[in-house]
């Protein structure tokens, strides 16, 4: 192992592997403790130079621990104290997770709020939360929700504040950092509101780490892995990866901007061999030329939330190298780690949420996989039972559609302030993910759509995204990406599936009538329902996404719940 390098011995991560006492509230002071490697790079975070280079910045375990202890003696003379929750509402990357570390160092609970979150919407969640203070890039906005006499938070306070607080001004508590018990609190994260108002899915200490004990073993951690994370680091995939980094010692650079012309750039910079994100930047990055320079050290893609697109998926995959079964470089006879590199990467699709607190479900992707349309693989490990089923709590026969449901320790203790909602996703003792699914025969599990998004036809249910696969993978000539929801028929009483397309730039057609018959040959000879309709979003606003990139289903049936009655689309 390179002298420079933050990996940590393989002996350190099977002590993580075992501690009972280790938990997302106290994996910094645990990788301070037993990391022998304190002040090599391992956090990284990026601006651009006067050129307009990217220009890189890392942070060691020393330094993390200097900046969380600088900001957790802002917080504590304050009057911020163990179980207090306070709102982050700041930009992605890095900065949430240094918020982070210095709000758990004192037992308070961060309530991380995803900058992109309209304002009114964040006033009724943190109304919701009741939080004692918030911190903002700009906190006027916020600030101005308030009306003169109404209750408000202790302090709304620029992050700039804390950022510039004197590293030596102010105590710490005796105790420090604060030790949790296993089911303390250690932050508030909503849910991405794309059916409904945002949901406050509480985390626990060692709820969030049960699960991820494995990945100190078997996560690739070789003095050369870099991992980019693209994730929201206000959601818990951007808290997990970051939480599994620290502790292996993996070099991370995280980003706020997912967008592909910000991050392309910043890959040709880095050189990482993993990538982390939601489905939103890996379809920018499978869009038009592939960024074959960018991309040239990547062995892994990891998506989690919702499912990424085959269409999506295959083009990624013949992009970068990979170890041969991705063996680890020490169990290799001496100089034939050459001869184990094979040309494309691996994707690894994970299904979860905040509140599953992990992805339960995983299927792994590689140049030479055959298709398997919408299927998430099996159950990990830590989940106990995984189960399709019917509205009573009943199991249904493998190859009927149901709910899909996990006894898994690693799920949410609930919803913040609203028991009346954890019991609504509570049945038979199993926790109801939201989703639709379909277990085959040999154990495999295909995610065909959100409980919310079921298209309730005539014929019976249409699910929406098997219909999107067809669409987005066998009309990737024309189609980028695309949204199927229902829409109500005009006879009355049921709704046809019409589609939300974004055209590829080089796309041969651009008439709605014309790409509706194209897509209608792919939907017939795969078996499934056919469209009604297709509008086609000419702007960002026509496709319209929330704090994470999920595309908002209820505002589209909103826009076209006239669209086939006589009505025009909105």
């Amino acid at each position: 192992m390179s002298e420079n390098s933050p990996i940590a011995p393989l002996q350190v991560r099977r002590k993580f592997m075992a501690d009972p006492d280790l938990g997302a509230g106290n994996f910094l002071q645990y990788a301070l403790e037993h990391n022998p490697n304190l002040d090599a790079p391992l956090v990284y975070d990026h601006r651009l130079d006067e050129r307009g280079h990217v220009a890189l910045r890392g942070y060691s375990l020393r330094e993390l621990a200097a900046v969380r202890d600088q900001y957790a003696r802002w917080y504590w003379s304050n009057g911020v104290r163990p179980g207090d929750p306070v709102a982050l509402y700041i930009a992605e990357g890095l900065q949430p997770i240094l918020h982070f570390l210095a709000l758990t160092a004192l037992g308070a609970i961060p309530a991380l709020v995803n900058d992109a979150m309209p304002i009114t919407t964040a006033r009724r969640y943190l109304d919701h939360v009741g939080v004692i203070g918030v911190v903002a890039d700009d906190p006027r906005q916020i600030s101005g929700t308030y009306r003169p006499g109404q209750p408000r938070p202790r302090f709304i306070v620029p992050s700039s504040e804390i950022r510039a607080h004197d590293p030596e001004s102010g105590g710490l508590p005796t105790q420090y950092p604060y030790r949790h018990a296993p089911d303390e609190m250690v932050a508030l994260i909503h849910s991405s509101g794309t059916t409904g108002t945002p949901k406050s899915t509480q985390v626990a200490h060692r709820q969030f780490w049960v699960g991820k004990e494995a990945r100190m073993v078997r996560f690739p951690a070789e003095p050369y892995d870099r991992l980019l994370s693209l994730m929201p680091h206000t959601h818990a995939g951007g808290l997990s990866y970051l939480l599994t980094t620290i502790l292996l010692g993996l070099p991370t650079l995280t980003m706020g901007d997912w967008r592909r012309s910000a991050v392309e750039p910043v890959m040709e910079a880095f050189q990482p061999t993993m990538i982390a994100s939601f489905p939103r930047t890996f379809v920018q990055l499978a869009t038009g030329e592939l960024p074959v320079k960018a991309a040239a050290k990547v062995h892994t893609w990891f998506n989690t939330g919702d499912g990424a697109h085959y269409g999506h998926i295959r083009r990624l995959v013949r992009l970068g190298e990979r170890p041969d079964g991705l063996i680890q470089p020490w169990l290799l006879p001496q100089g034939d780690a050459e001869a184990c590199v094979l040309p494309g990467s691996r994707f690894i699709d994970g299904l979860g949420s905040s509140e599953m607190g992990m992805a339960l479900f995983g299927q792994i992707t590689t140049p030479e996989t055959e298709r398997d349309d919408r299927c998430v693989g099996l159950p990990v490990e830590v989940v106990e039972k995984a189960a399709v089923l019917d509205d009573e709590g009943r199991e249904v026969p493998d190859g009927t559609v149901g709910c899909l449901a996990v006894k898994t320790p690693t799920r949410t203790p609930g919803y913040w302030n609203d028991p009346a909602l954890t019991k609504s996703f509570e049945l038979a003792g199993y926790w109801l993910t939201g989703d639709v699914a379909v277990r085959k025969p040999n154990g495999r599990f295909y995610h065909l759509d959100r409980t919310a998004d079921v298209i309730h036809a005539a014929e019976g249910p249409v699910y929406s995204l098997p219909l999107e696969e067809v669409l987005i993978a066998d009309c990737d000539e024309l189609v980028q990406d695309c949204a199927v929801v229902g829409a109500p028929s005009p006879s009355g009483g049921s709704q046809l599936p019409v589609a939300v397309v974004r055209l590829q730039a080089e796309s041969r057609l651009s008439d709605p009538k014309e790409i509706l018959d194209a897509a209608n040959r792919q939907l017939s000879a795969a078996g499934l329902h056919t469209l009604a309709a297709v509008f086609v979003a000419e702007v960002e606003a026509d496709f319209p996404t929330g704090p994470t990139g999920k595309v908002l289903k209820r505002e589209l049936r909103t826009r076209l719940a006239s669209a086939l009655t006589g009505g025009s689309a909105a």
